[in-house]
């Protein structure tokens, strides 16, 4: 009887562990198929693509605009304006006498002595010289270490000579009798060298510097110039515009103001007029 009950319990045992069996090994099944794998491409992605206008560049006046006249009165104004306080010489023929002795500071005596006034050695110099070709070979000029002591140098060489004591008893700011004064005095051999100086005077405004040692006011200034040789560019105005309009080429207009480029602005003033054609 015991036998037999301890049989019934393993039999019992055997199908319970069957049937879990089959359930969990179901139960795999079922997950198996439920798991699936997706593969899905990626879409590309649309790049936007932004087109831009660069922006409009602004241009100033600037020295490249200058024409090298004006950049060395700019340059050595106040070094003029000085001697004719110290020495009573017009800043305004200092001045002139300077852009046409040096050609505006680029010449080839100048650069290479600082000597803006082609004043030669003479007996009495006993600074640095260098040797240059003028009306003979290899003549004699003074070299400085300083532009700024050629120009005092310029203004102790006319205080110091007797032939140029009458120009020192005109009006101090008489640039027509001090050009006409300095070659009758026989400064220069040039018999232009007067109409040359009144010219840049006048074209450059240099009187107004005198005006200013005087302590005049700048409308008081001795003005004689119409001004006919200057225009003053408006809105609209082209380079060929104004070139056109005064009778000149545009390259003509460009090299009388020193332009590089075709950029002008509005206020700016232009000479449309050459110096004399005996410059």
């Amino acid at each position: 009887m015991k036998k037999q009950l301890i049989y019934t319990l393993l039999g019992l045992l055997i199908l319970s562990s069957c049937g879990t069996q089959k359930r969990v090994s179901k139960t795999k099944k079922r997950t198996k198929k439920t798991t699936r794998v997706v593969k899905t491409t990626p879409k590309e992605e649309s790049v936007k693509v932004v087109k831009t206008t660069p922006e409009v560049e602004v241009k100033t006046p600037s020295s490249s605009k200058k024409s090298r006249t004006v950049i060395y009165i700019e340059t050595y104004r106040e070094v003029a304006k000085k001697e004719m306080e110290r020495h009573g010489i017009p800043a305004s023929i200092t001045l002139a006498q300077g852009i046409l002795e040096s050609g505006s500071g680029k010449g080839e005596l100048t650069m290479k002595s600082n000597n803006h006034f082609g004043i030669k050695c003479h007996k009495s110099w006993k600074g640095q010289r260098v040797y240059h070709d003028d009306d003979k070979d290899q003549e004699c000029f003074r070299k400085y270490a300083n532009p700024a002591y050629s120009f005092t140098d310029h203004s102790l060489f006319l205080t110091g000579r007797s032939r140029y004591a009458s120009l020192f008893k005109l009006p101090k700011d008489d640039y027509k009798g001090w050009a006409k004064g300095l070659k009758k005095a026989g400064y220069a051999t040039d018999r232009k060298y007067p109409k040359k100086l009144i010219a840049l005077i006048e074209r450059y405004e240099l009187y107004k510097y005198d005006a200013e040692v005087l302590g005049k006011k700048p409308e008081d200034a001795k003005k004689v110039t119409t001004h006919n040789d200057r225009y003053t560019v408006s809105k609209g105005d082209t380079l060929y515009s104004i070139a056109r309009k005064h009778k000149i080429t545009v390259a003509k207009l460009k090299s009388l103001n020193g332009l590089e480029g075709n950029d002008i602005f509005v206020g700016q003033v232009l000479f449309v007029k050459p110096l004399p054609k005996d410059f």
